[in-house]
């Protein structure tokens, strides 16, 4: 892809915008062929004109219609409830990457070392941005849906994610296993179930693919083309290798529509600076990314407890 480099020549320096260029369309391109969670919805912020620090929005915690009623012609219409928003602000955090190759290397290798740079700098971005989106602590990163507070379903409240239970403690139940898996589906409201997807790590799926119904029937079932996802209970299931694994208390499995429930706010350029002439002999090659996240509605997601309540 880049050769015939004269390290710390005219020449160099004024081809060195292209090098960049042609190394950022190969991280872009490796990027956008990872999966990283695509069931969230990604909002982006501003195309031009600066940059932005942050991202706000607004979302809305109710519906209207929690008092609609029939009304006859000449009787008095009640006031219905009215929908209420809620500005969130996901800030956007740097993401960066700054490897090293000799000129020598780059000159002599007998493979695109630079392509090869490429492709290790986005497996790295895109491992980071997956642990992220589940489970990071918002200081400097994105917040995983996973750091916000869980609660019972029963006693579940805006600003928490809600909770199913399994009834035993690091475990599934010892009998009916698979009735806490159809408690957490019909957890949901339906507005939010027709486009859910269960989330789990491999081990996980493990446990789970062995679940039979009453009838014998198991739960879950490949997808039936080349590239569609296995399906639980009719619904996708995303295997993410950051979700945690079973354990005492742990939230191992979630469920929902995670297009309306969890915002993805990022800068859509990926930027891309290489460097020769700082570390010499050696060539820097300094990527970053602005990538931020968070729940954008609780109602949109439930959680798995592998614990008695």
């Amino acid at each position: 892809m880049i050769r015939e480099l004269q390290g710390g020549t005219l020449d160099e320096a004024k081809r060195a915008p292209g090098y960049a260029r042609e190394l950022r369309q190969a991280l872009q391109a490796v990027l956008t062929e990872r999966t990283i969670l695509e069931k969230l919805r990604k909002e982006h912020g501003r195309d031009g004109g600066g940059e932005a620090a942050e991202l706000d929005f607004a979302a809305a915690r109710a519906e209207i219609g929690r008092r609609l009623a029939w009304a006859t012609e000449t009787a008095a219409v009640a006031e219905s409830d009215t929908p209420q928003i809620e500005r969130i602000s996901i800030p956007l955090n740097e993401l960066s990457a700054m490897p090293k190759a000799s000129q020598r290397l780059l000159d002599d290798s007998a493979f695109d070392i630079e392509g090869w740079l490429a492709g290790r700098i986005a497996h790295k971005f895109a491992r980071a941005e997956a642990q992220s989106f589940i489970s990071g602590d918002g200081i400097d990163k994105p917040t995983g849906f996973l750091s916000h507070p869980a609660v019972a379903e029963a006693s579940w409240a805006w600003g928490n994610l809600g909770y199913v239970a399994t009834g035993a403690d690091g475990d599934f139940a010892a009998t009916n296993a698979s009735d806490a898996i159809v408690d957490l589906v019909y957890a949901l409201d339906a507005d939010y179930r027709a486009n859910a997807t269960f989330v789990m790590n491999p081990k996980t799926a493990g446990a789970v693919r062995k679940m039979k119904d009453a009838d014998g029937r198991f739960l879950w079932s490949d997808g039936l083309a080349a590239g569609e996802p296995a399906r639980l209970m009719g619904y996708a299931v995303l295997i993410a290798e950051d979700m945690p694994d079973i354990a005492s208390g742990s939230y191992s499995v979630a469920f929902g529509d995670f297009r309306a429930g969890y915002t993805v706010a990022e800068r859509p350029d990926l930027r891309v600076l290489r460097d020769p002439f700082s570390a010499k002999p050696h060539v820097l090659f300094y990527a970053t990314k602005r990538v931020g996240g968070d729940v954008s509605d609780f109602a949109a997601i439930k959680l798995l407890k592998f614990a008695l309540s």
